[in-house]
């Protein structure tokens, strides 16, 4: 009797396996569904510029909300933002906000909001940094407008405010400094309630979107933001 050799016997118990569990069924799911994942690590800290922890990065990618995001070819697209304008000189960039945006608790998000969060954010970030560097002056012109004026020439603007770590908005009143400070924007504090922070996390009022049941910006009908939504994460 020919003797088996032991590759043929891996071949055996390999294909047997293959008919055995066969082809893997997949069928399309219909209705609201509910996506349920385990994260790399506990999440522990809320505050996305407290720490660079990547769980509260992804953690506040789904409770906050962004002026730009990366689309699928890592290219800067509007998201909170409905326009720029950029001087010739190329020092001055204005900003103006989407129609319809709102915080969780039906309060209009302003460009005041934005421009805190991104005072708080260039503080801790190091792209934030080099963008605050160069950055002379940085404040609001009206309820949906704010500008960012340049001290000196930085090309990356728009690629600092949508990286992989940007600067997710809060109402000006909870952006708390680095420090521990209070920030600035506190005509937000009378009268509002917010959940109140985890250690090193200041008491957050997020942004509600679309169907998102975490909370993000609540948006326009006729906007088109870079495509992060999902119908419910628990």
């Amino acid at each position: 009797m020919d003797r088996i050799s032991r590759r043929q016997v891996v071949r055996g118990a390999a294909a047997s396996a293959a008919m055995a569990l066969g082809a893997p069924s997949v069928r399309a799911q219909k209705g609201q569904q509910i996506l349920r994942f385990v994260a790399e690590a506990d999440l522990k800290v809320l505050d996305p510029v407290w720490t660079t922890a990547y769980i509260t990065r992804n953690h506040s990618y789904l409770v906050y909300d962004t002026l730009f995001g990366t689309d699928e070819n890592l290219r800067v697209k509007p998201q909170m933002v409905d326009r720029t304008t950029v001087s010739p000189d190329g020092m001055k960039y204005t900003f103006t906000l989407r129609e319809g945006l709102r915080w969780h608790d039906g309060q209009a998000v302003l460009s005041e909001d934005c421009v805190e969060s991104l005072k708080r954010w260039g503080k801790k970030d190091r792209f934030g940094q080099l963008l605050m560097a160069h950055t002379g002056k940085i404040g609001p012109i009206d309820k949906k407008t704010f500008t960012l004026e340049l001290a000196e020439r930085f090309g990356p603007v728009l690629e600092a405010l949508g990286h992989q770590r940007p600067a997710f908005m809060m109402a000006g009143a909870d952006c708390v400094d680095v420090s521990g400070g209070a920030g600035q924007g506190d005509r937000r504090a009378q009268g509002r309630s917010s959940s109140p922070g985890m250690s090193g996390n200041p008491a957050n009022r997020s942004c509600t979107c679309g169907t998102l049941t975490t909370s993000r910006a609540t948006r326009g009908p006729a906007d088109q933001p870079v495509a992060r939504t999902c119908t419910s994460i628990e």
